[in-house]
């Protein structure tokens, strides 16, 4: 099931098609190696090197062949059609070393917004590892401090490398160190890696990166705004261009040690400021969908894991964020004026500054956050919960219990899997909260469609006579293995979707207090442990006690009421991923625990359920 979900995922995502990938990565390498090596063919329009400059026009001849390439499948790629025509003719110009890498730098940042973002790794290898790694399989041509003056580095054209070279390093990104590494270069003795895994191949890319930056001091006084991804996708040249000398020694600190990415905690504010400040870059260069992209991550990345925190203390604060976060993608995507984006941005990153100086002014009690880890446990698993018992008692009601065991086998595997994928995304790769989104969404409207087909199936067993028919001609031949398998199938989503969400809410709990005020954390999760005990015992006590058509009536409207619930949960997720539309309500609604938003697509959405409750209800009565 938890496949079947990927699949579903994975069928939204619209990316370029596997060849449009290829040509995109070989020309942002190129376009890199240009912007870097171009310095040692020309300088003040004279040639320098012959064969570094023959070269370069070589390398500039097969950027525009790829973009022409590109240009004939779609006018989207227009633009880098356009950007590799301009490379080019500087190249042949023997432009200036400056102008060669602005052209370069621009046509690399209009390929990324096409190309699928790189999965990080949660952490690095230890640096004990990844020397030894280097020293065993890169020293021998880059030498052994990475000088590129290795024993073997006299006999290979071209000489390999030499990482600690600093204008070199400012121009090269760890994007295409990791592209060297995983799939060699073209025509020189740079093979590919393939016996490593991806977590090695990180890891020897941040280390060569690091090595021309290891001597720069750690700056004081500066906002930590660079995220993994940035450090990866940009050279130091982009992230710093326009930047202060103290930004731009922070950069450079932090290519030197890229550990800081993978063991500092993420302050989830922080996260949504870069995000926003990395999306008004992108929409200025005229990259609109990676900017709105970039909003999307600011929101479910950042903003959204301390929704629950800053709710406590000001709900009308999280609500104007929120509101202001949804609307600002669009406008990223639809507007081509820098200066209203710029102008709604900045309201956005005052509100944060808001929320973060409330969050940090005001320290969170030990009741507060035994409150709020209560809240969030009985919130998200009830949902769960409900489903998983309403199967369990139509199952007793119907003598099945035989088949418990696969609603029981649904929900364990859920609990399993959702902590494996949680820590997956802790250690291994970085799960995206647009992923996780969909996934969410996905999961709630398969769960909201089937709970809508059960109740309108109990609906109409409500009386003791059509159930006793029932029973005597279908039970027992409907409830087979597929329909079985399809309970567990069930029972798995329902619980699943909402394991991932907790966990990661659990985790932006503990990062706003203290080691000492872990244990009220604890109390508050095991206090709703024991109210969501109480609260199953006694469902499945009196349900079971229930008249076959009371109970039947009961659980339709609990039914009823859950897929209502889950729909609007399901289309709201979907909007946060960028996957459905939004469309804004004049009026402003928000409440939680019935799953309704201000949008006209939650509330057509969760209409037509009330309308198939209704016809179903109205249909029934009539007959009787």
């Amino acid at each position: 099931m938890f496949v079947l979900l990927v699949i579903v995922f994975a069928s939204f995502a619209v990316s370029a098609s596997p060849n449009q990938q290829t040509k995109f990565k070989q020309i942002v390498q190129l376009a890199e190696y240009i912007g870097v090596d171009y310095v040692a063919a020309v300088g003040e329009g004279e040639v320098l090197d012959a064969d570094e400059y023959q070269e370069m026009l070589e390398f500039s001849n097969v950027i525009v062949d790829q973009a022409n390439l590109l240009s004939s499948q779609g006018s989207e790629f227009n633009n880098i059609k356009t950007l590799a025509g301009n490379l080019k003719v500087t190249v042949y110009n023997k432009g200036s070393v400056v102008d060669v890498r602005a052209v370069s730098s621009d046509l690399r940042a209009a390929l990324l917004k096409f190309m699928p973002q790189l999965s990080l790794p949660g952490s690095l290898l230890p640096i004990t590892q990844t020397q030894a790694l280097y020293q065993q399989n890169c020293a021998a041509c880059h030498g052994i401090s990475g000088q590129g003056n290795g024993p073997l580095a006299k006999n290979l054209t071209p000489e390999p490398t030499n990482f600690t070279d600093a204008e070199r390093a400012h121009n090269r990104s760890l994007m295409g160190l990791f592209d060297a590494v995983t799939n060699g270069l073209d025509n020189t003795p740079m093979v590919a890696f393939t016996q490593f895994n991806e977590q090695q191949r990180w890891s020897l890319a941040f280390y060569v990166g690091s090595l021309a930056f290891k001597n720069v001091k750690q700056p004081t006084n500066v906002e930590q705004n660079i995220s993994a991804a940035q450090i990866v996708n940009l050279n130091p040249a982009q992230l710093t261009a326009n930047s202060s000398e103290a930004q731009t020694q922070y950069v450079h600190w932090l290519r030197g040690n890229p550990e800081h990415l993978f063991t500092t905690k993420k302050d989830p504010l922080a996260v949504a400021r870069s995000q926003l400040i990395a999306a008004q870059q992108a929409h200025a260069l005229g990259n609109y969908s990676q900017a709105s992209d970039l909003a999307i991550s600011a929101y479910l990345d950042g903003f959204e894991l301390v929704e629950n925190n800053l709710n406590a203390y000001d709900e009308t604060l999280r609500k104007n964020i929120e509101v202001q976060l949804m609307a600002l993608r669009k406008t990223l995507k639809q507007e081509k004026d820098t200066a209203i984006v710029a102008k709604q941005i900045t309201a956005a990153l005052t509100q944060l500054e808001q929320a973060g100086k409330l969050l940090s002014n005001t320290k969170l009690t030990n009741s507060a956050l035994l409150w709020a880890s209560l809240v969030i446990l009985l919130r998200e698993g009830l949902e769960a919960l409900l489903v998983v018992l309403a199967l369990m008692t139509v199952l007793i009601k119907t003598q099945r219990q035989d088949a418990l065991k696969y609603v029981h086998i649904g929900w364990i595997t859920a609990l399993i899997a959702g902590g494996l994928t949680w820590a997956a995304a802790q250690s291994l790769i970085e799960i995206s909260g647009a992923s996780r989104e969909v996934m969410e969404g996905v999961g709630a409207m398969f769960a909201a469609v089937i709970l809508l087909y059960v109740g309108v199936w109990m609906h109409s067993k409500t009386s003791a006579q059509q159930w006793q028919a029932y029973i005597q001609d279908n039970i027992n031949k409907r409830l087979e293995s597929g329909t079985l398998w399809g309970l567990a199938g069930l029972s798995f989503i329902a619980v699943y979707r909402e394991v991932f969400e907790t966990v990661l809410f659990y985790q932006s709990l503990l990062t706003q207090s203290t080691p000492e005020q872990y244990s009220s954390i604890a109390m508050g999760f095991v206090i709703a442990l024991a109210i969501l005990g109480l609260i199953t015992w006694v469902l499945i006590k009196y349900s079971i006690k229930l008249p076959i058509a009371k109970f039947f009536a009961i659980t339709t409207y609990l039914l009823f009421a859950l897929s209502f619930v889950l729909m609007g949960k399901a289309i709201t997720a979907l909007q946060e991923a960028d996957i459905i539309s939004i469309s804004g309500l004049a009026v402003n609604i928000d409440i939680v625990w019935l799953g309704v938003k201000s949008t006209w697509e939650g509330v057509i959405a969760q209409l037509i359920v009330v309308a198939i409750f209704a016809f179903y209800i109205l249909k029934g009565s009539s007959k009787k």
